[in-house]
């Protein structure tokens, strides 16, 4: 799986994809802190940042703040490491023609969908490369305020067109194993980090789901895995979860409405194989069904979140946005904790991506570590809600969003 090919790489590559380094000094002052989701609050704090890097982590008092640093006060809020959002979607219109559309317009659409809500890492699950790729090199330059953003490539099985997207749209599909890894190594050779593969398309309430052959996913899977990148999957049913074990996909991107929970032969395969799972809960409440239907399903999903994290499996946070315009992200932290505690809701934002992507400096605040920060209005493990509550998120020593 992707955790053992990765042990000898990394897969944040800063010549690529990291933000230009703030030169400016930075200091986080008096807020209470959470070094990690495990961690005891240090209460009346001082973060200090310099070159993009965190410099010192300690109590007021005992830190020496720089006198030409930068003061962010903190007195009253709480300060986390930077939020990963695993799923998302950079297709909405705001994003079309990004390199040359104006810089201020797309920092503004980036915080109103991504930043606002304390992203400064996120993995787009399939958008447009011509809009995608200048949009990520135009965050990396600075020119444009965002979070720091992976790319995967979409491939879809034969006839495999979702009922939900346009007839018109042009989608990649893989007939053969042999077009599904020409496409792999495609998007591999354009810039993008890893595959993700429709192992299940709904076809709409009359059709049947049309379900990806494992030999075809598996291409695409050997393709990525040579070059230690992971493999993202979208399951329908049963069926698509079985060939996201079979296959060795690393993260299947949705819990599974079509299928009631997670029998304990596809929990051990789960954690053998080191799959992660990325809920996106959220989602299934804009399901067009009348509302005791939609309360079922949401049930079921949250239930197979709870027992894929109590059999010890990595649950990365994600909610679709993007495809969904549910930008506020308070309903997906009311519904995971409904499976998680607090604490385990906010490793998912941090420690848990930063570990499963082999993203050494990221998901904590410790010195040494990226300059990657949320500070919070509220107590997130008093409160889950307080997560959206968002009054600045900085990347890389940078400051991204601030609320006004």
């Amino acid at each position: 799986m992707i955790r053992n090919l990765l042990r000898a790489a990394t897969l944040f590559v800063c010549a690529t994809f990291c933000v230009t380094a703030n030169a400016e000094t930075i200091a986080l002052r008096g807020g209470n802190l959470y070094a990690s989701p495990e961690a005891t609050m240090l209460a009346d704090s001082v973060i200090l940042v310099s070159d993009g890097v965190i410099s010192a982590v300690g109590k007021s008092g005992d830190i020496q703040i720089p006198p030409d640093a930068r003061v962010i006060d903190c007195a009253g809020k709480t300060v986390v490491a930077g939020f990963w959002n695993s799923h998302v979607h950079l297709t909405e219109s705001a994003w079309k023609n990004a390199a040359a559309a104006p810089a201020a317009q797309l920092t503004a659409h980036m915080q109103e969908m991504l930043t606002r809500w304390g992203f400064t890492t996120v993995w787009d699950l399939g958008s447009d490369p011509a809009d995608s790729l200048p949009l990520r090199r135009r965050i990396a330059s600075s020119e444009v305020l965002g979070p720091n953003i992976f790319l995967a490539g979409s491939i879809f099985p034969s006839n495999g067109r979702p009922a939900y997207l346009p007839p018109e749209m042009q989608l990649p599909e893989a007939a053969t194993p042999e077009a599904s890894a020409k496409m792999g190594r495609g998007y591999l050779d354009i810039g993008l980090d890893g595959p993700k593969l429709f192992t299940g398309v709904y076809k709409g309430e009359d059709n049947p789901v049309v379900n990806m052959d494992i030999a075809i996913a598996k291409a695409a899977v050997d393709v990525a895995h040579a070059q230690g990148k992971p493999v993202f999957a979208h399951p329908q049913n049963t069926a698509g979860v079985e060939t996201v074990i079979a296959s060795g996909v690393d993260v299947m991107a949705h819990t599974v409405a079509r299928q009631s929970g997670y029998p304990p032969e596809q929990l051990a395969r789960f954690r053998q194989q080191g799959i992660a799972l990325t809920p996106t809960l959220s989602l299934f409440t804009k399901i067009p069904a009348p509302p005791e239907i939609v309360a079922r399903i949401v049930d079921n999903v949250v239930g197979q979140l709870k027992s894929f994290s109590d059999n010890g499996g990595a649950v990365l946070f994600g909610t679709d946005v993007g495809f969904i315009k549910l930008y506020d992200t308070t309903l997906e932290y009311e519904l995971m904790r409904r499976a998680l505690s607090e604490r385990q809701v906010l490793a998912a934002l941090t420690t848990n991506p930063a570990g499963y992507f082999k993203a050494p400096k990221k998901g904590k605040i410790e010195t040494g570590f990226d300059a990657d920060l949320v500070v919070l209005d509220g107590d997130p493990l008093s409160d889950v809600r307080n997560l959206a509550r968002v009054a600045a998120t900085i990347r890389a020593g940078q400051i991204i969003y601030q609320k006004p």
